[in-house]
């Protein structure tokens, strides 16, 4: 199974759905790539990932988490990474934002759409999140 992921939006909501579709994916021998791009970027910048915002009026969410063991965003990352999941940066969203690189989580690629969509073009299941 090969999935496609489009990470646009920034948010902590968003970024369980990415991980945990990411990861599900991965552990059943799936092979999956993530396009960050936007407010997506966010969900990898080594500083932003520990600041996603909660949707308002939603903050109790905060100890369901908690509660129910989901682990955090960064410990999800890892997993991925740990998994083979493909991170890639938007470079033409880098480039308006004046991020680099060495902003992201390590192992980051960076590259444009035409690079994402020569992978998604062949894929099993393309999601946006």
């Amino acid at each position: 199974m090969k999935v496609a992921i489009i990470a646009a939006n920034g948010g902590m909501f968003d970024a369980y759905k990415v991980f945990n579709i990411a990861t599900a994916a991965a552990a059943t021998d799936g092979e999956v790539e993530i396009f960050f791009t936007f407010e997506g970027l966010n969900l990898i910048h080594k500083e932003g990932l520990k600041q996603l915002p909660m949707p308002e009026g939603k903050e109790h969410f905060a100890e369901g988490f908690a509660n129910a063991n989901v682990p955090s965003i960064e410990e999800l990352v890892g997993m991925a990474q740990e998994l083979g999941v493909k991170f890639i940066a938007c470079q033409m969203t880098m480039d308006v934002m004046g991020l680099k690189k060495e902003d992201f989580t390590d192992g980051t690629e960076v590259g444009g759409a035409v690079t994402f969509l020569g992978y998604a073009k062949d894929a099993d299941i393309t999601l946006t999140f």
